[in-house]
This record gives structure tokens, sequence and C-alpha cells, in this order.
């Protein structure tokens, strides 16, 4: 039996006064250091700089030279050493100061020093979107594009009706609903050995989840049903059938914990963990394996990194958003770098699960969003794979829908995921899915148009 890859799951319940003061110290303390550094950092700086101006003008074209050594070790010794991290970040920057960003860069000041921010963002597609999203009959947007070999964030657009100060895209209290079936899929695959043919049966509505539907009784009104055609139509009951009988509890909350539910995944913004809780019900187990539930909850920032796995042979991959952080005096004293979180799945099992994704695209609950994509003169030469989600609100005056999902190309190395949450209000406007494939068609011309134009110079 392979072993569990992670201890006990974390839980997170910290009251909200003290978590305010913890920040506010964290952040006092890191402030204080910063600027003991900086003001280090620049006497040294003006000694180097005072001793190289006397020896100018003692040795005349000695100074240059020695200026471009100097220079040279500085960026060598900057590229090897990282003063801060993604915590320190979190302390440092409001994470207000990521809402709906027009800019790659952007200034502030802290306590009197400038520091000079680059984020990852693809401002190409940020502005596509930000100018795309509908804002009069939706409660929450929330889109995250991301790259998923390096976990560089290239979009995080976020509508909130109630306060437009608030970032959906960090938000950790939507409904995963049925996207949670990605990580039941990788579970059975390894847990159970199912692959793309594998059988099933089901009596009543594909989209209903009944306890007479979690009977394995065959009658004349059961409809057989191959395991891919069960995740692209996202069969309730089938998946209910998997979590009850097939996995149960503790292969439901391994595979939650390593698909990042329960954990704190390590981003520039405080990410709230996703959450997921079983009790020892099997018809409980069925509700979570199917996402037929409100009590599972995830962020679209998570949702991204989920996918990243399925891309990367089954590697999760931590976020990232901001490329660095130089301070006043040219330091860098941030940089982001590649984070390898868990290895999620095994490669054979991210490898069925992407194919399946590409079945929902084809022919399941994404084909009609997606219709015309092997036509198309930009999505004909991507592989698309998705997942779509929906389940209405507790008080049932609207409705969450999800789509996460990729694309990668077919002859060569360009990758995107997607991941998109939606609260629609009183009426349906424009889908979660329809803005992924918006921002897929959008990242790719781009992407291809430059790859075009580089062949030009390369031949010219």
């Amino acid at each position: 039996m392979r072993q569990n890859r992670f201890k006990s799951r974390h839980k997170i319940r910290k009251r909200p006064g003290w978590r305010d003061y913890q920040a506010r110290l964290k952040r006092f303390v890191l402030i204080n250091t910063l600027s003991k550094r900086i003001i280090k950092y620049s006497f040294v700086i003006l000694m180097i700089v005072s001793f190289y101006l006397i020896a100018a003008k003692l040795g005349g074209t000695a100074f240059n030279y020695s200026q471009k050594n100097y220079n040279f070790a500085s960026k060598k010794q900057l590229s090897n050493k990282r003063l801060i991290d993604k915590n320190d970040v979190q302390a440092l920057l409001d994470k207000k100061v990521f809402v709906n960003l027009r800019g790659k860069n952007f200034d502030l000041v802290l306590d009197g020093h400038k520091l000079r921010v680059n984020t990852s963002l693809n401002l190409s597609l940020q502005h596509y979107l930000q100018k795309k999203i509908d804002k009069s009959t939706s409660k929450y947007i929330g889109i995250v594009a991301m790259d998923p070999s390096t976990g560089r964030v290239l979009s995080m657009v976020s509508f909130d009706k109630t306060d437009p100060s608030n970032n959906p895209c960090i938000d950790n209290e939507f409904p995963a609903a049925s996207i949670f079936k990605i990580v039941t899929a990788a579970a059975a695959i390894e847990k159970c050995d199912f692959n793309l043919s594998s059988k099933f049966s089901y009596n009543g509505s594909k989209y209903t989840l009944y306890k007479s539907q979690l009977k394995n009784k065959m009658n004349r009104y059961a409809k057989k049903i191959t395991f891919k055609d069960s995740f692209a139509q996202s069969v309730n009951p089938v998946f209910g059938k998997i979590g009850a009988h097939y996995l149960g509890r503790s292969n439901l909350e391994e595979y939650a914990l390593a698909f990042g539910f329960n954990r704190k995944i390590n981003f520039e913004i405080p990410l709230a963990p996703s959450f997921i809780s079983l009790s020892d019900d099997p018809y409980q187990w069925a509700e979570i394996a199917s996402g037929f539930n409100h009590e599972t909850k995830m962020s679209p920032v998570h949702g991204a990194v989920m996918i990243s796995a399925i891309l990367n042979q089954g590697r999760m991959i931590e976020p990232t958003i901001v490329d660095q952080i130089i301070d006043g005096t040219g330091c860098t004293i941030y940089r982001s770098h590649l984070v390898t979180m868990n290895q999620a799945v095994t490669s054979e099992a991210s490898d069925i699960v992407n194919r399946l994704m590409r079945a929902a695209i084809r022919s399941g609950t994404c084909s009609k969003m997606f219709r015309g994509c092997r036509t198309d003169h930009i999505l004909s030469k991507l592989n698309i794979g998705g997942k779509t989600g929906s389940i209405d609100t507790k008080k049932h005056d609207g409705r969450y829908d999800w789509f996460v999902g990729f694309a990668e190309e077919k002859e060569g190395s360009g990758k995107l995921v997607i991941s998109v949450i939606v609260a629609h209000g009183k009426y349906i406007g424009i889908r979660a899915s329809q803005y992924a494939r918006m921002a897929i068609k959008q990242y790719f011309r781009d992407y291809f148009a430059k790859n075009e134009t580089d062949l030009k110079r390369a031949s010219s």
C-alpha cells in the first residue's frame, strides 16, 4: 500500500483579533529589519563609491574598469541570496494592492523607504479580461490564469459587487461542487485501477444524488456508462458510488490533502486553506466524492494550482505573482523561484485525468462552450481540457459556476491553466467556461504572434 504523503491534516481556526495582531507585529518587525538592512547597504555602497571616486582622481581609467567588476560581483551575489521569503512578503504588502492591477510593476513607500514590486502579470491578458467581465448579473467573479511550468500567475481579475476592495480569487468560501470530481477520479485511478473504459451503472438522473441511487442494483431502468463519460458528463450517482463503496473516508482524505485541501499553499498574498471535512457516514462520502455539497470549499487560486499537477506529471507547483522586490538602493530583497509543493499523483494517473478532462471539452459538460475548437485557427492548435462545477447557493438566490482547465500546444511547449468562479445573481450572465475560452484564445493569440515574430527575426 502506498505510504501517505503527508502528516495529519492542518486545521486553521484562528480568532481574527489574534491573527490581525500577529500580522501587525510581524509587519513591524519586518519593516524594522528591512530598514536596518537598507541603512547598512546604503552605507557600504557609499563607502565603496567614495573609494572609487578617489581612485578615479588618482588613477584615471582604473576607476571605470574597477566599477564594472564591482557591478558584476553585486549582481552575482544578489542572484544567489534571497533576503526575505513569501511569508515576509505577505506581512510586507497589503493584499489589497493586488486587486485588479493594471500595471505590471508598482511602487510603494514603507516607513519612508521606497520599494519597487515587479509582478508576473501578462498585461495583455490582464487588460483583456478586465474589459470582458460582466458586472451586471454577477455577485462575484474570480479569474486566475497561471503558467503551470513555473507557477507564475499571468492574470488575476476579480469582481465583488458588495466590496470592490475584496479579491474573490483568493477567497476560500466558494463551494467546490463538481471540481472535486478531479480529486475523486485521481484517487479511483490509483486505488481502484479504474481506467477510461471501466464500466458503471446508475439509476435516475445524472445530476441528483439520492440514497437510493447509491445502491448497486441492476434493473431495466439502469443506465450503463464508462468512467470517461461519467467524468465528462459529471454523473453524480457514479461518483457517489465510487466515494461510498470504493474509496471511503481515508482515501478521500488522503487525496484531498494531496491536492491541497486543509493545508497552507504558499503565495505572496495570504491564501486561506481550502476546506474539506469527512464524517463516518457513507452517504456523506458520496456527497463529497461527487461534489454534491456546500461544505467542501476552495479558492480560484487553489483551482489553478490543482490543475498544475495534471500538466506536470502529478507535481503540484506553488503559485507566485511577485517576480521580485527591489529596494531604494537597487538591491533585490525578494526574488521568486519555482517550488514544487508535492507529488499529488503518479504521472500515469495525471495522464489519465488529462484525458478525462479533454473528454469533458469534446463531449461533456464543457462541449457547448468550446464548440468549434477544431476549426478555430488558434484553438485548433491546442489540446484543451476542463471540468465544470455548479451548485445553487444555500438560499437558492444565486448559482455558483466553476471552470478549471488547461490548454497546451499540440506541437510546442506553450501551456496555460485557468480557474474561474462566477457567482450569478438572479440572471445568468457570462459563464465561467466562456471566460475560460476567452482567456485561452487571447493568451495563445499573443503567444503564437510572438513566436512568429521571433522566427522572422531569427531568419532575417
